[in-house]
């Protein structure tokens, strides 16, 4: 192994540990069962925090991501306690699919069935019953990818509408959060449903699963990448374009992410072309995504040529991942080169040698904010955990 990807993996390694010793210690909800719902930036709970299902689908993913990887069953009752919960209290008996938000006692607040939380529920179901052999886990997945697929799957012009309501009706507004686009068609959703489809097709070769992730891998490739090799995030139903912002994190998570669809449905042309694309949004991102200190930067707006120099803790994983793929398919030194930077930037700015865990970002002077929270709606272990779990297996 080459000296800065071996020094990266070991690094990664130790903190996928740290990382797993941060959410036993500080996760369980002991009162109310299941994981707490918040903890803020200096580690305090944060009393009768609502629990969301992005936080807790991506906590059963990672706790058997983990115990797929060390091939243990260490953290089988973190995954059983994640996998109980879910079942009990996110999922809809009446509707289909999972509530949005609970309150801290598990009481449905916010009913509506987003796009983007379904196809986490579809990836951490699918990983889940790769750990525990729980058919009634895959059953759900399966249930779940149906559902996806008879409400969102748009078959007039192809890919996913956004959200729905909670009987799975047209909803107004479809924003995953309050700094989105309102619009019928994002990146980010797709994104999630192609690494979702991808793990649930490892375990149930269904022919129309594979059709999917096909349609899915051309959307990327035909609609989403543009001319510049960046991906453009907001679309309206007939794919007109609604925005130009730039997200560097989701630029480089999706140049490996399309890798791994193209392996997993075994398409030898599709995969190629997918490498070829992988290399275009690698050297893009090198150019424009990186500041002087190492960091990745958040984003940028083309219109007014104005940087988001903020460095937030999720784009520096994934770099670190869509590096190594850049430099596994070229030999090009300059991809492990930038990793290895990156990860001195996570190192010394990012990680919380105090408390534990990863800081949401600094600013461009390597200032911590403070305001954001450790654990909560949008911050779980997935990123982070995923990042050293592939980075030692590549």
């Amino acid at each position: 192994m080459h000296k800065s990807a071996e020094i990266v993996s070991k690094a990664l390694a130790i903190e996928l540990e740290n990382i797993l010793n941060y959410w036993t210690q500080n996760s369980i909800d002991a009162v109310n069962g299941g994981f707490v719902g918040e903890r803020d930036h200096f580690n305090n709970l944060v009393p009768n925090a609502s629990k969301g299902i992005i936080l807790n689908s991506r906590i059963l993913w990672s706790f058997s991501a983990v115990s797929n990887h060390y091939k243990s069953e260490k953290y089988k009752s973190y995954c059983e306690r994640s996998y109980n919960y879910l079942k009990t209290y996110f999922k809809d008996s009446k509707y289909g699919g999972v509530f949005w938000e609970l309150d801290s006692k598990g009481t449905p607040i916010n009913n509506r069935k987003q796009v983007y939380a379904h196809a986490f529920m579809v990836y951490a179901l699918s990983e889940y019953y790769i750990f525990s052999k729980n058919e009634e886990a895959l059953n759900w997945a399966i249930e779940i990818y149906n559902l996806i697929e008879k409400y969102a799957h748009d078959q007039v012009y192809q890919g996913y509408i956004e959200a729905f309501n909670e009987d799975w009706s047209s909803i107004s507004d479809m924003r995953l959060s309050n700094k989105d686009a309102n619009e019928a068609k994002t990146m980010n959703t797709h994104l999630h449903l192609l690494e979702a489809y991808t793990n649930l097709y490892k375990v149930y070769k269904n022919e129309n699963l594979k059709n999917n992730l096909s349609e899915l891998l051309q959307l990327f490739l035909n609609k989403f990448l543009n001319s510049e090799n960046h991906l453009n995030l907001f679309f309206d139903e007939q794919w007109n374009l609604k925005s130009n912002i730039i997200s560097f994190g989701h630029d480089i998570e999706t140049a490996w992410l399309l890798i791994e669809a193209a392996k997993v449905i075994k398409d030898e042309k599709i995969l190629k072309e997918t490498e070829r694309v992988a290399i275009l949004i690698a050297d893009t991102f090198l150019k424009k995504g990186i500041d002087k200190d190492g960091g990745v930067i958040n984003e940028f707006k083309p219109e007014t040529e104005e940087f988001d120099f903020d460095k937030h803790w999720w784009p520096q994983a994934e770099a670190l991942v869509g590096l190594r793929y850049a430099f596994n398919i070229t030999g090009n030194e300059k991809y492990l080169q930038k990793s290895l930077e990156i990860w001195n930037f996570i190192d010394s700015k990012i990680l919380d040698k105090t408390n534990g865990e990863w800081f949401w970002s600094v600013d461009k002077n390597g200032y911590i904010y403070t305001n954001n929270y450790k654990i909560g709606m949008w911050k779980a272990p997935y990123h982070t955990s995923r990042a050293c779990i592939v980075l030692n297996k590549l």
